[in-house]
C-alpha cells in the first residue's frame, strides 16, 4: 500500500459502523477499497452522493 493510501483510508480503520465512508480527493483513478468509497473531487461535486 502507498503511503498516501495509507494516510487517506488510515483514518478510517478504527470506525466500525455501518455508515458509509468516503475519501475524496483530485486523482482520477478510482482506488477504494474495504468499504470506503473514493471520489474525485469534481465528480463529488458534480454528482454528490
Amino acid at each position: 500500500m502507498v503511503k498516501r493510501e495509507m494516510r487517506e483510508f488510515g483514518a478510517y480503520d478504527s470506525v466500525l459502523d455501518n455508515y458509509p465512508k468516503y475519501v475524496v480527493s483530485m486523482d482520477k483513478i478510482p482506488i477504494s477499497r474495504d468499504g470506503i468509497i473514493h471520489m474525485n473531487l469534481i465528480d463529488f461535486c458534480l454528482k454528490g452522493i
